[in-house]
Parts: C-alpha cells; structure tokens; sequence
C-alpha cells in the first residue's frame, strides 16, 4: 500500500509565494517520476510540473519561470515552488507518483488560493 501526503496549499495574495511538498510511504522499490497536476473548479485535471527519478523536467507553459520542481528521492518526497501566483494558478493541487515502472498514485490534493 502507497500513500501520498500533500502538505503546503493555502491562500497566498497575487504574487506571493507557496511551496507544496508530497511524500510518498509505503512500500515502494522505486518512484520513477512524480509530478503535480492542478484541478481548478469545473476544469479538467491538468499536469503544471513533473520530475523523473534521473532529474529531467517538463512544465506547463503556464508554469515555467514561475515554478520549480525538485525531488528527494532518499525522502519519497517531491516538492513545488511557486513564485509570484497569479489568480489563474488557483485550485486543488494533486500529487502523482509512477512507481515501480508500473503503478499510478495520487494524493487527496491540497487547496490553493490565489486571491487579494
């Protein structure tokens, strides 16, 4: 059984900064790539950043120069920097781990509004 726990939404003004973090527990042999998908009110899912367990990295367009993902692979853990928000990045983000080349896990997501 593999859990993910995100941690670190909340409200932040336009332009101010958050960092989410999601950690991965259970047993695990190896998380190949883990990622952050947001979900605003009435859209569909989508992917903001992804990370591979060798380092690469992909963004949405909406997200680059503005966000940074980063992992910890001795952690389990997979972070999301954001930088100056913007009401548009407001929603429920999601954490997302492939692991052992074959199994998708999602966490319970953490809110995060963008709002003066």
């Amino acid at each position: 059984q593999v859990q993910l726990v995100e941690s670190g939404g909340g409200l932040v003004q336009p332009g101010g900064s958050l960092r989410l973090s999601c950690a991965a527990s259970g047993t695990i042999s190896s998380i190949n790539a883990m990622a952050w998908y947001r979900q605003a009110p009435g859209k569909q899912r989508e992917l903001v950043a992804i990370i591979t367990s060798s380092g690469a990295t992909n963004y949405a367009v909406s997200a680059k120069g503005r966000f940074t993902i980063s992992m910890d692979s001795a952690k389990n853990a997979v972070y999301l920097q954001m930088n100056n928000l913007k009401p548009e990045d407001a929603g429920v983000y999601f954490c997302y781990a492939r692991i052992d080349g074959l199994y998708d896990h999602w966490g319970q997501g953490t809110q995060v509004t963008v709002s003066s």
